[in-house]
């Protein structure tokens, strides 16, 4: 339990951001830029050094924060392509879509490394004012006689950080939300396992295998290649090395006794990418917890003296069709730093002081986009959507392709109630997965 610190020494700092990654920084240039004395505290030796990424990010968040960014932002490739692959052991069925107008400002996504990216941001919130700790973990919280949090504990002997405000950003699991009793109902069902390999292979060799020039790349993401363990798959392009992995429910891959490397080499092996990856020489592997509960296992947001943001308030999309993270939490964390601004100016960094933030994440994109595919989530996991949809997508593709001569060709809707019928589905459950699909994505 916390225990309280009643000492009236003036505060070290207006401000403490815990974690520089995408949020922290975007919290501490905020408030930095607001006038406000700012700590941004890292527990890595250098910002990203934490951190596992398979990564795409959409940075368009950054077009009113950073403008130009673009020119600047350490990037392996802008995404002009983009592909969702539903697969069986054998067999794959892929929405491969491209266009131009993401390969020029302003861009829409891009590859790119989080050891690159985060130090980059940082030093953003460093220009402005900001004072960035590295090597140093928050690992408590300071209470005033009131209860109100004022501060943190590190891991430094007899090292404590004050301000009347603090900015959790000390990502999935967030010891310090915990610790505030803002999850009240954690689950490890709520968390994944990103596991990744990155490998090399000469950019003249990538362009080639997969039909692009220049910095242009490819985001490819699986559905039914990860052996009945709920989750997915991805393959995303660098400039001069491929990073391709698997996000997995923890408790199921437990549960099934199979190491996340064997469902790498798997995805590897199938015949849809294994082409992509011939003669590729293993430069990393890396795993990362990933918060995938969406808008229901979202812990409290705020308390008498610290907000939440970021990966640290499961701000992370899993939704299928978009798997966004990065974004949500650069605008959180801005929100965050606004609101840090009005409340110090108002000298109220209670929670009604805070309230700001709230409106703020409303107000964007940020809560109603999580609201809205709240269910997405579940959907994505059940078992029908894990093995049956992709298997029945694809056997469905594959009869309507396969001439069948000199027997009649059979029609669409024949092949819909054999693949139902072979797939041992009921039409009511296949029903309901689609009017949850629709209310969730329409």
């Amino acid at each position: 339990m916390t225990q309280p610190d009643v000492r009236n020494d003036p505060p070290d700092f207006d401000v403490v951001v815990v974690g520089a990654g995408p949020a922290g920084s975007a919290a501490a240039l905020t408030a930095a830029r607001g006038g406000l004395r700012v700590c941004l505290l890292e527990r890595g030796p250098f910002p990203g050094s934490k951190n596992m990424y398979g990564g795409v990010v959409y940075p368009r968040v950054l077009d009113a924060l950073l403008p130009q960014w673009w020119e600047r932002m350490p990037v392996q490739r802008w995404v002009t392509r983009r592909a969702t692959m539903l697969a069986t052991e054998t067999q794959a069925l892929t929405v491969d879509y491209r266009t131009e107008a993401w390969s020029r400002p302003p861009y829409n996504g891009a590859t790119a490394y989080r050891a690159e990216l985060d130090p980059w941001l940082a030093q953003q919130a460093v220009d402005a004012g900001a004072i960035l700790v590295t090597g140093t973990t928050a690992v408590g919280l300071l209470r005033d006689g009131r209860g109100r949090v004022h501060g943190v504990r590190t891991d430094r002997p007899d090292s404590t950080l004050t301000a009347p405000l603090i900015i959790a950003c000390d990502g999935v699991n967030s010891f310090l939300a915990k610790e505030a009793g803002l999850y009240p109902s954690f689950s490890a069902d709520n968390i994944t396992l990103g596991a990744k390999e990155v490998l090399g292979l000469p950019k003249e060799e990538i362009d080639k295998r997969f039909g692009v020039t220049g910095r242009e790349g490819v985001d490819i993401e699986m559905l039914g290649v990860t052996g009945g363990i709920p989750g997915g798959g991805f393959l995303y392009t660098n400039l001069d090395s491929i990073s391709i992995g698997v996000v997995v429910s923890v408790t199921a891959l437990a549960r099934a006794k199979v190491r996340p490397e064997e469902l790498i080499a798997r995805v590897k092996r199938h015949p849809a990418l294994a082409g992509y990856l011939r003669g590729a020489r293993l430069l990393e592997y890396s795993a990362h917890a990933i918060p995938e509960g969406g808008y229901d296992a979202m812990p409290g947001l705020v308390t008498d003296g610290m907000l939440v943001a970021g990966d640290a308030a499961a701000m992370c999309l899993a939704a299928g069709i978009w798997l966004e993270g990065v974004n949500f939490a650069l605008a959180a964390g801005a929100a965050a730093g606004d609101t840090a601004v009005e409340a110090i100016r108002a000298g109220d960094t209670s929670r009604m002081g805070l309230a700001g933030y709230h409106r703020r994440l409303e107000g964007g994109f940020v809560l109603p986009d999580h609201r809205k595919l709240r269910r997405a989530p579940h959907l994505l996991l059940s078992g029908r959507m894990q093995e049956v949809y992709p298997r029945l997508a694809c056997d469905l593709v594959e009869n309507m392709f396969t001439v069948t001569n000199p027997t009649p060709k059979k029609g669409l809707g024949r092949l819909v109630r054999q693949g139902v019928g072979e797939r041992g589905l009921r039409w009511r459950d296949l029903a309901r997965d689609s009017l949850t699909a629709l209310r969730t994505f329409g």
